[in-house]
């Protein structure tokens, strides 16, 4: 037979048994009649032509995420960090046993369809009274032996279809864990991007704080030494020293996150804390993708795990509606069992010892006080539930995939303001020093330029890491790339495996 043929006769038997199932037929849901995730049209970042130029992004309508896309960042370390964590993250161990005890309650499942068939054997030794009947040979003795073999054979045919939609309920929930699994492939990988640009923000805040108090360290040079030469008061000197102060003050709860930040990325690495990873991130180690992907509405239904898990979920609850609608009807149940029983073993394979029984039995519930009845009705209610989680699943993903648009889009303008406050802050802290050293400012306003600078050096930091973290949070809204290029159900080896290259190139922005 070809290999047509044969799924011709698989997909025929298929249409047949459930053409024999009572309740309702599964049809997945179709996706939303939507073309666009804002009110308006789709428009990519803009900053403002006069003033500091920042890398640029540019949305990529309809196009595919490729597979790895955490490699857009151009970061060896994350690569690494990346691959270890898929390797040796318990919890995708976790998710992965979850999928293999769905498959096996499914199969088990699938077991009900045929004969179920037992053998036993049952030796004894037996007294009588001398009043009983005659034994072996005529006499009447008091002890005996009595061997007895049979095979018990049971069946239940399933007229309405209950087995079959109790096996389509297991194998709808062995999908919902397979997209289980990938969502918390993705939650990983996002996680760990994630993790890293924070960490690279730590560093960032607290190198920039580092810079200002190293100038702060430089003023206070320079004032004690007019107080020394007598044009600076005692007071100025005090003030300067107070605010090298405040700004030390920042560096040890900065210094302290990014402790727990590296305990955090060890963790995700599947690894003890005491075995800190090696990997290490920075604002310069990590590029701006440009070219950001943005799947059309309904592929990102189709590829969004946690949608797909819903949808799965939903395709159970629909199928238990058959299960319970069977339970209500007429059953029939087959049941046999054919032996032999003799004084000896050797007696039970002679004839005049053999035995059998055939029987069958329909049972059709007559009153229950309504339990079948009701427990119908809670299914459908369950199927109300599962399908509201499905649209709320899906107007979730929507509302994901806008937010990080709509955030990206903001932090374009965001960074380009924080960098020109910080260059004009510093430009103004420099103007400021120079005159500091001619005697032609006050302290006050070397304070306030000072603090200034710090306030924008800081902000310009943590500008740049969000926009970072709001273009992995878009990738991780549009599902990630598993069904874009992932052909296998094994997640860890698309993870492992160097993707194909893709129609846009997510690559570095200029």
């Amino acid at each position: 037979m070809t290999r047509l043929a044969r799924a011709l006769a698989t997909g025929g038997a298929s249409l047949w048994l459930a053409s024999c199932a009572v309740g309702p037929n599964f049809t997945p849901p179709p996706a939303p009649d939507v073309s666009r995730y804002t009110p308006e049209p789709t428009a990519s970042p803009r900053t403002d032509a006069d003033g500091p130029r920042v890398p640029r992004q540019r949305f990529v309508d309809g196009a595919d995420i490729p597979t790895r896309w955490w490699a857009a960042f151009r970061s060896t370390p994350l690569n690494e960090l990346i691959r270890l964590s898929v390797q040796h993250n318990p919890s995708l161990q976790s998710a992965e046993a979850s999928i293999r005890i769905a498959q096996y309650n499914a199969l088990a499942q699938r077991g009900l369809f045929f004969p179920q068939i037992g053998a036993n054997y049952t030796p004894s030794q037996q007294q009588i009274s001398g009043a009983s009947s005659s034994g072996p040979g005529g006499q009447s003795p008091s002890v005996f032996s009595l061997h007895t073999a049979q095979l018990n054979v049971s069946f239940v045919p399933d007229i309405w279809g209950q087995n079959i939609r109790a096996v389509e309920s297991l194998d709808a929930i062995s999908e919902q864990q397979v997209f289980q699994l990938e969502a918390a492939y993705l939650t990983l990988i996002a996680n760990v991007v994630t993790a890293a640009i924070q960490e690279a923000s730590l560093r960032g805040q607290i190198a920039a704080i580092q810079r200002v108090v190293k100038i702060e360290r430089g003023i206070l040079e320079i004032v004690k030494n007019q107080f020394n030469a007598g044009s600076a008061s005692q007071v100025d000197v005090l003030a300067q020293e107070a605010a090298l102060a405040q700004s030390e003050q920042l560096l040890p709860p900065l210094q302290k996150q990014l402790a727990v930040q590296r305990d955090l990325l060890t963790a995700l690495a599947g690894q003890f804390s005491a075995d800190e990873i090696l990997q290490k991130f920075t604002l310069d180690g990590l590029a701006l993708p440009a070219n950001l992907p943005v799947s059309l509405p309904s592929k990102v239904i189709s590829k969004r795990p946690d949608v797909r898990a819903a949808e799965a979920l939903l395709h159970s609850t629909n199928a238990l509606v058959g299960v319970s609608v069977a339970a209500r009807l007429p059953n029939v149940t087959i049941t046999g069992n054919a032996g032999a029983t003799g004084f000896n073993l050797a007696e039970l394979f002679t004839p005049g010892t053999s035995f059998y029984v055939i029987a069958a039995s329909m049972t059709q519930p007559v009153f229950d006080g309504l339990t079948l009845y009701h427990k119908q009705k809670a299914a459908e209610a369950a199927v109300d539930q599962a399908d509201a989680l499905y649209r709320q699943a899906v107007i979730t993903a929507m509302q994901n995939v806008a937010d990080a648009l709509r955030s990206l889009q903001a932090d374009a303008r965001a960074l380009q303001a924080a960098v020109k406050a910080e260059l004009a802050a510093k430009a103004s802290l420099d103007i400021i020093q120079k005159q500091l050293v001619l005697g032609q400012v006050n302290q006050v306003v070397v304070l306030n330029a000072q603090q200034v600078y710090l306030n924008a050096a800081v902000v310009r930091v943590q500008a740049q890491a969000t926009r970072l973290s709001d273009t992995a949070a878009l990738f991780m809204a549009l599902g990630g790339g598993w069904r874009a290029h992932c052909t296998t159900p094994v997640w860890r080896d698309c993870v492992l495996t160097d993707a194909p290259p893709t129609t846009v190139q997510v690559s570095e922005a200029k």
